[in-house]
């Protein structure tokens, strides 16, 4: 009688299968690991950015993306660049919800589903960067010195345009406080978000711990921060004129209040005794500040507002909607007092909060938002003469976008922001938004004045100081000094096209090498 052995089919004995299964299991924990690391990196990366501004989060974040996906194929890296994204979008704009739940009155479920599907959207970014270094293929020094910061630019550039534009988080922000915010002024915050990038390379190169890894990595960090704090001590604009006085005023009007026509009168008094009570030059207050058409506002009401500060010679920025002869309104700033009244009406707008797109208006019976569905101001607006001063004002979102800033630069002296962060509750956006403010400031050489409903209202320097403040959700007048200011920085002159082009040509650079060495047989297609 014959006893069954065990089957050694394909040659292949058990001992053998053992070690295949060992190593399919190995794989997959170290597949886990992975996942698990690039949500944690994703998520810990907004720690970078403000409130808490620990900046070297911000790059490490970056980081330990280009580190996994480095390791990983196109289509895994792809997943990683996913899930890290997922994460740092998931945790930094979770605002949005705030803002469509809690203040556009969206059923809860519906604002957790449009959140994430932005979140997801967002995601998509860190992504393609991910998967294109491991397309390059190519020296792990050329992916993660070249490829890996070019896309990752070219990535947050797409960013600033795409469905309207959302660059926010774009990485240069954190830096703000870092010898990196040097290269603002130089290029914008595209330029500092391709030196923190390549610093991001560098430390993922040095934890490969492949030959002279770390040597090179340290001597990229090291020439990179040098030369943003040489670029830092550089004085791009200079003073003009004497300062001007400034009464920046917040309402601290609840956004569920704002629009309640009952509050109206309250809301007026409100600002006229802030405005009474200072004897600034130049008083700015919040977007729709007057949340009524300004042609419906009674004039005994305008009057006092306006009549202490045109009697000492001094001129208001009133936030409020405005409409022309043809029923189109404009979400806009309006210069009342000494000098003749000017407008300014906002270009960028909001989508969904400010204009509905083509296809979308059944959300109007969701989102119960106030004149969401104004019309876009003039692009080539120019800058308001107010105060001694010519201001370039802008509204709320609009100074997320540093091109469109600079549109009134290098006549402007001044820059002015004009906000209602109100719609985001007590989250993370109004500190991220002043974040951002100082870094429009940085970019042009101007002051920023920052006047905004519930926070952070704040007078920030040429330098992207802050200068001072007032907490968020209180009632009070900033006063302080403005320092108008002359010149370009070349930013102003060039806008991001210099960055641009120099991530295109490090892109072009690394697929050029990898190809040479590909025909030449030093690198083989499979080469990771």
């Amino acid at each position: 009688m014959s006893r069954a052995r065990p089957s050694r089919s394909n040659g292949v004995a058990p001992g053998a299968a053992r070690d295949a299964r060992d190593e399919h299991r190995a794989t997959a924990g170290t597949r886990r690991v992975d996942t698990l690391a690039a949500l944690a990196a994703g998520g810990l990366g907004v720690a970078g950015f403000a409130p808490a501004s620990v900046a070297p989060l911000a790059i490490l974040s970056v980081a330990v993306l280009f580190f996994l996906a480095a390791r990983a194929s196109p289509r895994r890296a792809f997943a990683l660049g996913f899930v890290w994204g997922a994460a740092h979008f998931g945790a930094g704009i979770s605002w949005v919800y705030v803002s469509l739940h809690d203040f556009g009155m969206m059923p809860a479920p519906l604002a957790a589903i449009a959140t994430l599907l932005f979140c997801v959207y967002l995601a998509l970014y860190p992504a393609t960067v991910a998967w294109g270094m491991q397309r390059v293929r190519g020296p792990l020094v050329l992916r993660l010195l070249v490829a890996a910061p070019a896309l990752w630019v070219l990535a947050e550039w797409l960013r600033l345009w795409m469905l309207t534009g959302f660059p926010w988080l774009a990485l240069g922000y954190a830096q703000i406080d870092t010898p990196l915010a040097g290269f603002a002024p130089l290029a914008g915050v595209l330029a500092v978000s391709l030196a923190a990038a390549v610093i991001a390379g560098a430390l993922a190169l040095a934890a490969s711990r492949t030959a002279g890894a770390a040597l090179v990595a340290g001597a990229v960090i090291v020439v990179l921060l040098a030369a943003g704090l040489v670029l830092r001590r550089i004085e791009w604009t200079a003073a003009s004129g004497p300062p001007v006085t400034v009464a920046l005023l917040q309402g601290n009007i609840p956004q569920d209040l704002k629009f309640d026509p009952e509050r109206f009168g309250r809301t007026l008094d409100t600002y006229a005794r802030l405005a009474e009570g200072t004897n600034a030059r130049l008083v700015v207050l919040p977007e729709t500040a007057i949340p009524r058409f300004l042609d419906a506002v009674d004039r005994g009401h305008l009057e006092r507002l306006v009549g202490a500060a045109r009697a000492r010679g001094a001129d208001l920025l009133v936030g409020a909607p405005t409409r022309d002869e043809n029923g189109r309104y404009y979400n806009s700033i309006v210069s009342l007092g000494a000098s003749a009244s000017q407008t300014y009406s906002k270009s960028h707008l909001v989508p969904f909060g400010e204009f509905i797109p083509p296809g979308f208006r059944w959300v109007l019976a969701i989102l119960k938002i106030p004149l969401s569905d104004f019309s876009r101001g003039d692009p080539g607006q120019r800058p308001l003469a107010v105060a001694g001063e010519r201001v370039a004002p802008n509204v709320c979102y609009e100074d997320v976008f540093g091109e469109e800033i600079i549109r009134m630069l290098p006549e402007a002296t001044l820059l002015v922001n004009a906000s209602n962060v109100a719609w985001f509750g007590d989250s993370l956006a109004p500190a991220q938004h002043l974040e951002i403010s100082r870094m429009r400031a940085l970019e042009t050489g101007r002051t920023m004045l920052r006047a905004t409903n519930t926070g952070v209202t704040a007078i920030v320097d040429h330098r992207g100081g802050i200068v001072a403040r007032l907490p968020g959700f209180t009632l009070g007048v900033l006063e302080g000094e403005a320092q108008g200011r002359e010149g370009a920085t070349p930013y102003v002159r060039m806008g991001n096209a210099p960055v641009l082009a120099l991530a295109a040509a490090m892109l072009a650079f690394a697929v050029v090498m990898v190809r040479r060495r590909s025909t030449s047989g030093g690198v083989g297609r499979g080469a990771q």
